[in-house]
């Protein structure tokens, strides 16, 4: 019959769409999954929560430099209401204020027996023996000896004075209700050198620390020509690079910074921490680091965790 005829064809028309169709779909489903898929562009929120994982304990901060704005960060409130000692993250602050003045001769060299007493402390030095350092080199390997002898130099008030317009001794209003740094003045050569060094009166917060190293970022970038911005700059540079610092490096982004590691006194166990300006040749961020347990080496360790997967690590080809 016509009719069924007209019938049968549209079946097989309806039945010829359906099938293009359905080839169709599979035909791209196949392609999506041929093809492969573009990874998602680094952010600083997902590398520092890729950090904290591998370090959960730690406290960690970026802080843009141009706009001293945070961001990221992993366990901020701790970061900003715990205050500890902050040990050698103060040399870099003080050496470029005292060359700055022209307090101090960077070109000075002293000798390290890598065995320091000060006041009943022990304030051993952990760098390969050497010979006598300069400015930069002592930096570089963190000599406690040679900022030691830096620390009985300054004047009553002197250190106080060289730290106030780095604003670690500052509210930073990075966060509510933040802690603010405790400074005891120093009245004896032995409290100005134990001071110098971050292990006695004088504890600090990781976002004023944060901040304090944006400042020098700044003046290192402001008066780059001038000796003191290039001894610091160099110590930077190769303290993380082959220095105490070096496993801040491990990430594939250079960066100039500085660990520190400090404790409550004989017997308590030591904090550890890590500052540094990303990347080094023209910083755009300051990473820093805060472990409640550890040394320095191992904040710096987790700062190259972070910079592994931030957004300034190169592309891979």
């Amino acid at each position: 019959m016509p009719g069924g005829k007209v019938f049968a064809a549209g079946m097989m028309d309806t039945l010829g769409v359906r099938r293009a169709l359905f080839m169709a779909i599979v035909a791209g489903s196949l392609a999506g999954a041929c093809s492969p898929q573009m990874p998602a562009a680094p952010t600083w929120a997902g590398a520092t929560a890729d950090a904290a994982l591998r370090a959960p304990q730690a406290r960690i901060v970026v802080l843009d430099i141009g706009s001293g704005h945070l961001l990221a960060t992993s366990n901020l409130a701790d970061a900003a209401h715990t205050l500890a000692a902050p040990g050698s993250t103060l040399k870099p602050l003080v050496l470029y204020g005292l060359v700055a003045s022209g307090s101090w001769d960077p070109a000075r060299r002293i000798a390290c027996t890598r065995k320091l007493r000060i006041a009943a402390r022990a304030l051993d030095c952990s760098h390969p023996a050497t010979d006598p350092m300069d400015a930069r080199e002592a930096l570089a390997w963190s000599c406690n000896t040679y900022f030691a002898e830096v620390g009985a130099t300054l004047a009553p008030g002197e250190l106080r004075r060289l730290l106030a317009p780095t604003g670690l001794l500052s509210q930073t209003g990075l966060a509510s209700d933040e802690a603010i740094a405790e400074f005891r003045e120093p009245h004896t050569r032995d409290a100005e050198s134990v001071a110098l060094l971050g292990v006695d009166g004088i504890r600090v917060s990781l976002l004023e620390l944060a901040v304090a190293y944006r400042w020098l970022g700044t003046q290192l970038a402001e008066h780059r020509d001038s000796v003191a911005a290039q001894v610091v700059q160099g110590g930077l540079d190769d303290s993380a690079s082959f220095g105490i610092a070096a496993a801040a490096s491990l990430g594939g982004v250079p960066v100039a910074g500085k660990t520190g590691t400090a404790n409550l006194g004989a017997g308590s166990p030591s904090h550890g921490w890590f500052v540094g300006l990303a990347p080094a040749e023209k910083p755009s961020v300051v990473v820093a680091v805060y472990l409640p347990a550890g040394h320095g080496a191992n904040a710096a360790r987790v700062a190259g965790d972070l910079l592994a997967h931030s957004p300034l690590r190169p592309a891979r080809p």
